[in-house]
C-alpha cells in the first residue's frame, strides 16, 4: 500500500456514518449487506446514506454489486488488512517480536 491509498482511506473513513457502516459490513462478512439493511441498522435515510456509501466505494473499502433493483455492498477485507500491515510495518523499527509487551489482545493476536 502506498501513502495515498491510505490517506484516501483515512479520509474515507472520518465520518460517524461512514466508519458504522464499514464496520456493519464487516461484520456480516463476505455476504454483504443491501443498501436498505445497512440504512435500516444505522438510522439513515436513504440519500444520506448514498453519499457515504459512494465515498466508501470510492475508497476502494467496499464493493457493490447489483442484484435486481437492490445494492448489495461487501467491505474490502483485504485493503482492511493491507492497511493494518501498512500501519504495523515498521513497529518497533521493523522487529515487531520487540513490540509485544505494547500490544494488547486481540489487536496483536
Amino acid at each position: 500500500m502506498d501513502k495515498s491509498l491510505a490517506t484516501i482511506v483515512f479520509e474515507s473513513l472520518a465520518s460517524g456514518v461512514r466508519l458504522d457502516a464499514y464496520r456493519l459490513l464487516v461484520k456480516a462478512g463476505p455476504q454483504g449487506l443491501v443498501a436498505g439493511e445497512i440504512g435500516a441498522a444505522l438510522e439513515v435515510p436513504p440519500t444520506n446514506l448514498s453519499f457515504h456509501l459512494k465515498a466508501l466505494t470510492h475508497a476502494q473499502l467496499v464493493s457493490v454489486v447489483q442484484e435486481g433493483r437492490y445494492q448489495r455492498y461487501r467491505a474490502n477485507l483485504a485493503l482492511m488488512q493491507e492497511l493494518i500491515g501498512y500501519l504495523t510495518a515498521e513497529c518497533c523499527a521493523g522487529h515487531p517480536e520487540l513490540c509485544a509487551e505494547a500490544c494488547v489482545e486481540p489487536i496483536c493476536a
